[in-house]
């Protein structure tokens, strides 16, 4: 899961989100903005805890069709009560159907299926190698972010930080190396997406909820296609795993997004981007506190590694989003 911290899209996306835009149009409300930071926090933070939940009783394209699809609607909803349009034109839709691929579509269901057999705790973890992921592409897809030595040794310090959660000095024992490696592919996705966007949608009129109303109504059309193709219908509808995914998209998916564009509008992207950093201390602490999930001395270390990591490979921006 990433989400956007500045009004016009980069690489620094925290995983839960996506948008589209180089305007934003948020509204201050009256909630302090340290509260309604601690809040996104925590929504951001149980979001791989709801997913795996959710898997409970769907199957992981379901999941994702659901977180979506309520997302979608949340965002709907808000331009109803706006009395704002989609966005239009063949081009745009277009654009929005491959960013709704590699920001929603692909990682939302690598997470839902590597939460079947890693906890949710790594799966957070996992998602906070983005903005590594994010430095090293843009190397060479991204001309203007020029590397350097505090850059570089953000993406080293970064990588042994993975290493040291997955235990690499015992041979990786008791690390499921499959789902470990579709949460890394999904968290992969989201920096990949935010190339496309910022070549092809940075300039495209429309305010980010719009754009990424939109762009979440693609994706459920996508999830829908898939989830027909590969899953059966559920034959039931189990209380907690239904209202996990509901949640999901709703709060975690959508609403939380007009939470990040207020934050970026009121304290600027540098500060609302930092809700990066405490996504996978709240998705550990909900996954040990909740779910039973067990933790080892080298999770918190090597998350705390890799958290570090991705601040420095971001050093370099003054001001300057994010995604999730």
């Amino acid at each position: 899961m990433s989400a956007p911290a500045t009004p016009r899209p980069t690489l620094s996306t925290p995983a839960p989100a996506a948008t589209t835009s180089t305007a934003t149009t948020a509204r201050p409300t009256g909630l302090d903005w340290r509260l309604r930071f601690a809040l996104l926090s925590i929504i951001w933070g149980f979001s791989f805890l709801l997913i795996k939940v959710g898997t409970e009783a769907y199957a992981p394209f379901q999941v994702a069709l659901g977180r979506v699809f309520f997302g979608a609607l949340a965002l709907l909803t808000v331009l109803l009560v706006r009395r704002e349009g989609l966005p239009r034109g063949r081009r745009t839709w277009a654009h929005l159907t491959v960013a709704a691929l590699l920001l929603n579509t692909a990682p939302f269901s690598l997470f839902a299926y590597a939460e079947l057999s890693i906890p949710s705790s790594l799966a957070g973890i996992c998602n906070a190698t983005s903005p590594l992921w994010g430095m090293a592409l843009s190397l060479v897809a991204l001309s203007e972010d020029r590397p350097t030595r505090r850059r570089f040794a953000g993406l080293g310090l970064g990588f042994i930080g993975v290493l040291t959660v997955l235990g690499a000095w015992q041979g990786f024992s008791g690390v499921d190396a499959k789902g470990t490696a579709l949460a890394l592919l999904a968290s992969l996705c989201y920096p990949i997406g935010w190339i496309y966007v910022r070549r092809t949608l940075a300039s495209t009129p429309g305010s980010p909820v719009a754009l990424t109303g939109a762009q979440l109504l693609v994706s459920t059309l996508q999830l829908l296609l898939v989830s027909s193709l590969f899953t059966s219908a559920p034959t039931s509808f189990p209380l907690w795993p239904t209202l996990s995914v509901i949640a999901l998209g709703a709060l975690g998916t959508g609403m939380a997004l007009q939470m990040q564009y207020g934050l970026v509008t009121e304290v600027g992207p540098t500060t609302a981007q930092m809700v990066t950093y405490f996504i996978p201390v709240i998705a550990t602490t909900a996954g040990v506190a909740l779910l039973g999930e067990q933790l080892h001395w080298n999770t918190p270390v090597g998350a705390a590694i890799v958290l570090i990591g991705a601040a420095l490979t971001q050093a370099r921006r003054a001001s300057g989003p994010a995604d999730a």
